[in-house]
């Protein structure tokens, strides 16, 4: 546990430096040139884009996440029970559609630039957490339930006292799929003018630069494992205040 604790840290300060001094890290992507190439992205400041990275991804799932916790609370009531279909069918639109081709529908009505990337993403992510609130809030002990009707709770307190709180673990698994989901697909986003890390990977590919690939795909992944090892911790604390 020490050791992964550690590994974390180290990942995460390594990621911070290379962000804010991305110079200091010229030999360990200088193999990866050729014929004089630039080893690091210095058009715009890598640790702006990384910002911007984050703020956007965190922006989508956090209003993808409500929204799909709202349809999966009101699905599992008695007065919503019969929009479980149309529910379902919203929170697959964004997995049913590519998210190049989310981008290509909103850039006519969006313009350029980080809308559409927003649009896509909140799209994208909208299943995972769904289906995984459905889950939690469909599968509770039927005990507890009872306990809590009998001891007179209201509708109301016993979703946000007892079902919620049982479901969460669930709900954060899906939270943290569709966070990892996001950070990935958010790259593509640089093809309509977003700013992103995917700027990054985008020069690399125009130019045949192997060395702005690897070090844009690096941070994305660090980032996005990083962010899934946080939450992934949340869960289990959460599993075991339940135990």
């Amino acid at each position: 546990m020490r050791w992964g604790a550690f590994l974390r840290l180290a990942c995460l300060a390594a990621l911070c430096l290379f962000l804010a001094e991305p110079e200091r890290f010229g030999f360990v992507f200088a193999p990866f040139t050729r014929d004089g190439q630039p080893a690091i992205y210095v058009q715009n400041a890598l640790l702006t884009l990384a910002l911007n990275h984050i703020a956007i991804v965190a922006l989508a799932t956090s209003i993808g996440s409500a929204v799909a916790i709202a349809l999966a609370v009101l699905v599992t009531r008695p007065v919503g029970a019969d929009f479980l279909p149309l529910s379902r069918t919203i929170a697959n639109i964004g997995q049913t559609f590519p998210p190049v081709a989310v981008l290509a529908l909103a850039v006519p009505m969006l313009g350029f630039g980080t809308a559409p990337t927003f649009v896509a993403l909140l799209l994208y992510g909208l299943l995972p957490v769904f289906e995984n609130t459905l889950a939690g809030l469909s599968n509770l002990p039927p005990d507890v339930d009872e306990a809590a009707r009998a001891s007179g709770m209201t509708e109301w307190q016993r979703l946000l006292e007892v079902d919620l709180p049982l479901a969460a673990p669930l709900i954060v698994a899906g939270v943290r799929v569709s966070l990892v989901i996001g950070i990935g697909t958010a790259t593509i986003g640089s093809t309509v003018a977003a700013s992103t890390l995917g700027e990054v990977i985008m020069a690399g590919l125009i130019n045949d630069n192997l060395a702005f690939i690897v070090q844009g795909a690096l941070a994305v992944a660090l980032i996005a494992i990083l962010s899934s090892e946080q939450l992934m911790r949340v869960e289990r604390w959460m599993i075991h205040r339940r135990t």
